[in-house]
């Protein structure tokens, strides 16, 4: 994307494809990050997956969407999709140092507001690290879910208690809403989410 977002390669099992048009892609003129952003949040419904995730490599800028961070930020709670993104701001962008913070703010919202997760690229022979290991967390990721019997229906916060094995590490991570909280305990972690 530049100041239009447009699809350019569909779903595909091709990673030649990908790469080819990476490598002829320019970055030139405005920014529109969040209409690009919405596009491919359109285009993940038709996934073959149920379990989605939207990685985003930029610098965080946008200066020509046509949608704002608010209604970005409604459809993102609204989403199904997780969000990661890959944030390069020290010396591979033409932000100026005052608006660097702006976009790194915009990534991490987007990242926040879906459950994903932002990481802060220090120089670019750090991005596939970065992608193999947000690659292996989607990998080793379960969701837990929470439906209250019919008895307990009241719109109200309820305390659910997960335990995890001695010796067994958990990190946790949850959408706005929703509150978690990590104890060290003798029988392990446990996570409170209300």
């Amino acid at each position: 994307f530049s100041n239009v977002a447009r699809l350019t390669v569909p779903f595909t099992t091709d990673s030649r494809a990908i790469h080819d048009r990476l490598r002829y892609a320019q970055s030139k003129g405005r920014t529109a990050l969040l209409d690009a952003v919405y596009l491919a949040m359109d285009s993940m419904k038709n996934a073959r997956h149920s379990r989605r995730a939207l990685l985003v490599l930029s610098d965080g800028g946008d200066n020509d969407s046509r949608y704002t961070q608010t209604e970005m930020r409604n459809r993102m709670r609204e989403s199904n999709l997780w969000i990661y993104a890959m944030g390069l701001y020290d010396g591979h962008t033409s932000f100026l140092p005052e608006e660097t913070g702006a976009g790194q703010k915009l990534l991490e919202v987007m990242s926040e507001e879906t459950g994903g997760r932002h990481y802060v690229v220090e120089r670019l022979a750090e991005l596939p690290d970065v992608a193999g290991r947000i690659g292996l967390e989607l990998r080793n990721q379960y969701v837990l879910g929470y439906r209250p019997s019919d008895t307990r229906r009241d719109g109200k916060y309820h305390r659910v208690q997960v335990k995890v094995a001695p010796g067994r590490q958990l990190t946790v991570s949850w959408r706005p809403g929703y509150y978690g909280r990590s104890e060290e305990r003798r029988v392990g972690k446990e996570c409170r989410s209300r």
